[in-house]
């Protein structure tokens, strides 16, 4: 149990910190710029909150517990943020008015990218802090 709660809370600082760079400081004029009336000016945070939420459990429980090196966890972490990331981007472009190919591939390679490094940062905390299987 100890493990798989510093794996969260590693996994989530994590992710967090990365998105919120990327999406906060990085990128907000381009996804403006390409998403134009899509976007809220501001975000809502309780949907966001629990996407956060759950996303990281699925890092840690479909990838950061069950991977045995950290080589490991970086490429199931890119696989399901391949999938996952894949499947909105994609799902997106398919349905909505104004989702580009741009936005598509740019998001899609950011997740895949994101949920890996999350994914190995997560492991390598838990593996470092916690020294038997607790």
């Amino acid at each position: 149990m100890k493990k798989a709660l510093i794996a969260y809370s590693a996994t989530l600082v994590t992710f967090l910190l990365l998105d919120g760079i990327w999406l906060g400081l990085l990128m907000a004029p381009t996804y403006r710029e390409l998403l134009g009336p899509l976007m809220l000016e501001k975000p809502l945070l309780l949907p966001a909150a629990v996407f956060y939420c759950l996303y990281v459990f699925g890092c840690v429980v479909f990838v950061v517990l069950s991977a045995l090196r950290w080589q490991k966890a970086a490429t199931m972490g890119a696989l399901l943020g391949l999938v996952a990331y894949g499947t909105y981007d994609l799902t997106n472009w398919a349905t909505l008015r104004g989702w580009s190919v741009q936005v598509t591939l740019l998001d899609w390679a950011w997740g895949t990218f994101a949920t890996a490094m999350a994914c190995t940062v997560g492991f390598v905390v838990s593996k470092r802090l916690v020294k038997s299987d607790s």
